[in-house]
């Protein structure tokens, strides 16, 4: 298990933990409908490219999307007898990293907010598959080292408030809301929360 830049090669399996994500995390609080637009195969397309650039040629050094990965090891028991180390070998060039989730971050963009000591954390999720092992708070802790090596002191995030398994998460590690809300328009207000928390 570990955290690590993404790559051009992780850009399907980033779109897929977000889509399955978002589709178990929001299912209760978001109407159908816009759920269905964020998450159907149109969509998927659409994050898939944008992916593809933020990966490729994010918009400013100091835009980043970090991976949360598993190691994947082959059962050895399907490998027939290599003699002595063979098979244990053969496991290790076949090993691959799964992509578990994913973290996004940038200069913070509300006009409230100073781009030069203030970041955002954009993307915070991990695939309903491999939630409880880490892994969030594993990406949390590298994005903000990356943070802190940039010169940042403070990083902000939207959640939505109905979000209460990410606020919870959220306010377990220090981070606390600053009275800035938003309510987006899908087919009823859905009210989302901004969180902070000092990095210096």
């Amino acid at each position: 298990m570990g955290v690590r830049a993404a790559r051009l090669e992780d850009v399907d399996a980033v779109t897929s933990t977000q889509i399955r994500a978002w589709k178990t995390a929001y299912r209760d609080f978001l109407p159908p409908g816009p759920l269905e637009q964020m998450t159907g195969p149109a969509a998927e397309k659409m994050w898939r490219r944008q992916w593809e650039e933020a990966i490729l040629a994010p918009p400013t050094p100091r835009h980043r999307v970090l991976v949360a990965v598993e190691r994947v090891v082959p059962d050895t028991d399907a490998f027939t007898a290599l003699g002595p180390g063979g098979v244990l070998a053969t496991a290790a060039q076949r090993a691959s990293d799964r992509v578990v989730g994913l973290a996004s971050h940038g200069p913070a963009e509300d006009p409230d907010l100073d781009p030069s000591t203030t970041a955002e954390l954009l993307t915070l999720l991990v695939d309903p598959n491999h939630i409880r092992r880490g892994h969030a708070s594993r990406l949390l802790n590298a994005t903000v080292d990356h943070l802190r090596e940039d010169g940042y002191s403070m990083v902000v995030t939207w959640v939505f408030a109905d979000n209460y398994p990410m606020l919870g998460f959220l306010e377990s590690g220090g981070w606390g809301e600053d009275q800035a809300e938003r309510v987006l328009d899908m087919g009823r207000p859905i009210r989302m929360i901004r969180l902070g928390t000092d990095i210096s």
